[in-house]
């Protein structure tokens, strides 16, 4: 094969291998902000909601449960408590 022939069949191939590498990075960038904001609302948020709630609930009379603990899973299959 001539040397223009391996230059045609070799530049597609590391084309579609550097756009892999973009979406990959892409896409493991965009599940660690997802993991973020999820863990954000779940240690800051959700409980000021969950004693707002509560408070709503006395107003009306109405009795609630106690609120659930946030329980957090990492890949390992860990649990992990509230506000680890």
């Amino acid at each position: 094969m001539s040397k223009i022939s391996w230059l045609t069949a070799f530049v597609p191939v590391v084309v579609q291998f550097v756009i892999f590498l973009r979406w990959l990075h892409r896409r493991m960038r965009n599940d660690e902000i997802t993991r973020a904001f999820v863990r954000d609302i779940a240690t800051n948020h959700l409980p000021h909601i969950y004693n707002a709630l509560q408070k709503i609930a006395a107003q009306q009379g109405i009795e609630l449960d106690d609120t659930p603990l946030v329980q957090f899973v990492d890949l390992n299959h860990r649990h992990k408590g509230k506000g680890n």
